[in-house]
This record gives C-alpha cells, structure tokens and sequence, in this order.
C-alpha cells in the first residue's frame, strides 16, 4: 500500500465532469484505490461517492492505493488532481 498526500489545483470545480474524469482514471488500474480527506475516505472508482467528497481548488487530499499497480494509480491520479500545478 502507499499513499500521496496532494493539493487540488483543476481548471474549474469538482463538478460532474472531473469527477467522472477521476473516476474513469482510477478504474483503469486493479488495485484499490481511495481518496482521504478529514474523516472521509471515499472509494475512488465509485461515482457517487467521490460527487459527495465536494473537494475543490486548495483541497488536500490523500490519495491510497494497495495493489499490483498502486505507483501507476497513486501517479495518475497526482498527475490528475494537480495538473496545474505544473
């Protein structure tokens, strides 16, 4: 298992779209893969759930990852979730 704790900087909000994006990410690779943030751990290829994690810009988020491709999973969705950060 490893984790990478990252701020969110996205063009816009966490509205429908980058969450379905972020989602879609997630459920590309095969190991569990959830993110964290205050008491919330939400399961990161679960639509519904990540629409309730309303994180946005500024947000800190844990991203958890336990499986054979947790480094790829746990990287693309960093890559994801700061992409303007760069």
């Amino acid at each position: 298992m490893i984790e990478k704790t990252v701020v969110v900087s996205m063009m816009g909000e966490a509205e429908e779209r980058p969450v379905a994006v972020l989602v879609q990410i997630a459920s590309q690779y095969d190991s569990k893969v959830h993110l964290v943030t205050g008491d919330k751990r939400i399961n990161a290829k679960s639509i519904m759930g990540m629409m309730s994690m309303n994180f946005e810009n500024g947000s800190e988020l844990t991203i958890v990852a336990d499986g054979a491709d947790e480094e790829a999973a746990v990287n693309a969705l960093s890559e994801y979730l700061t992409k303007n950060n760069k």
